[in-house]
């Protein structure tokens, strides 16, 4: 039986005019929920609108949902006089500090992260896969850890900050590497060790609480999934539908193995985060580090190995022709960052750049 799974979006609420970002997702997410209910939310920043999927057992059935689901979101915000933009940093607007959206959890997170929230104007895709238990959840986070720089490489979409280029290709990727517990998980022997780490986290102080485990692999705290939520929102409903196919079988052929008792690969932290930032500072245009052999390899040849991988789940969803094509145009037409910078040399306009990543339904 297929694994059920939905997505989670953020996007940067935008002025239609300046195209710089504007405070004014409360007002876009009260609109939106008449058509998207609870499944339309604010985020920690005011710049910031979510939304979220319902859990499909299909494909086709997660791609409509996706589609309808930026719609309304899309015509809520144009109700409202801004437009929504689906990139992972903004790239115009004075977003440092960052407004903080009213409630007591807003109120703790400020004072428990302080500056590191002047700063959290990102927006990103977080993908659930619904999982039996906690422990095979923790499993397959071992088994996923070496696939996830090729993940970044293949979603980076946030080459621009606040008016200028970052060199990178996501940026995203480095706003939260500060902050303490983010990025590639940790090995956990077993859901008792992720559990004990986690208590540790929170006893000092790190974590405000487990909603703020920002590992790129978690167990959620809230649902009976496995989370990754390591890539920028996605350009097009297509992609981002691409993406969720190729994360359920990442983590199907992930829970086999698991089930089947193969021992997960260990990169080491310090392996891992060197991937990470190659993949971040390059996309897939760039050279990483595969890091089951801890030999150079370039993105594109990694996102074969793991294409090769998934293939038997992607087959067995009936995901494979959907999946291959998508990164197959992802190869031939570049990622969302590479198509960011296209559209910014046409005329040299950051203006050019929002309008490029404009929410539509597509």
């Amino acid at each position: 039986m297929a694994l059920r799974f939905g997505i989670e979006e953020e996007y940067f609420v935008v002025d239609p005019v300046s195209r710089e970002v504007v405070p004014r997702a409360p007002a876009v997410v009260r609109r939106a929920r008449a058509a998207l209910g609870d499944h339309a939310s604010t985020e920690l920043v005011a710049f910031l609108a979510e939304a979220k999927t319902p859990p499909c057992d299909d494909l086709d059935k997660l791609a409509e949902q996706i589609r309808a689901m930026r719609a309304a979101m899309a015509a809520a915000a144009a109700a409202e006089g801004v437009r929504l933009a689906a990139t992972g940093t903004p790239v115009l607007g004075a977003v440092v500090p960052a407004p903080i959206g009213a409630g007591p959890r807003y109120a703790e997170s400020l004072a428990v992260y302080r500056g590191l929230d002047d700063e959290q104007s990102i927006c990103s895709c977080h993908v659930h896969v619904e999982m039996p238990d906690r422990e095979l959840a923790v499993q397959v986070s071992n088994h996923l850890r070496p696939w996830l720089p090729t993940l970044l490489a293949l979603t980076a979409n946030s080459p621009y900050w606040a008016g200028r280029d970052t060199g990178h290709a996501c940026w995203r990727a480095m706003a939260w590497a500060r902050w303490p517990v983010a990025g590639p998980p940790p090995f956990f022997a077993s859901a008792a060790h992720y559990d004990d780490l986690v208590g540790t986290l929170l006893g000092c102080g790190a974590l405000m609480d487990t909603g703020t485990v920002f590992w790129d692999v978690r167990p959620s705290a809230r649902l009976p999934t496995v989370e990754v939520r390591l890539a920028d929102v996605a350009p097009t409903a297509a992609e981002a539908a691409v993406f969720a196919a190729l994360v359920r079988a990442l983590v199907g052929t992930a829970a086999a193995a698991a089930a089947a008792g193969d021992p997960a690969p260990d990169p080491s932290a310090e392996m891992l985060r060197a991937a990470y930032w190659l993949a971040a500072r390059d996309g897939l245009a760039g050279t990483g580090v595969d890091v089951r052999t801890g030999r150079p390899a370039g993105f594109r040849e990694l996102a074969g190995d793991l294409l090769a991988y998934a293939l038997p789940a992607l087959r067995e969803a009936g995901d494979l022709d959907t999946v291959a094509g998508g990164l197959r145009h992802l190869l031939a037409g570049g990622t969302g960052a590479e198509r960011q910078r296209e559209a910014y040399r046409e005329r040299g306009r950051l203006t050019d750049v929002v309008d490029a990543t404009l929410l539509r339904d597509r």
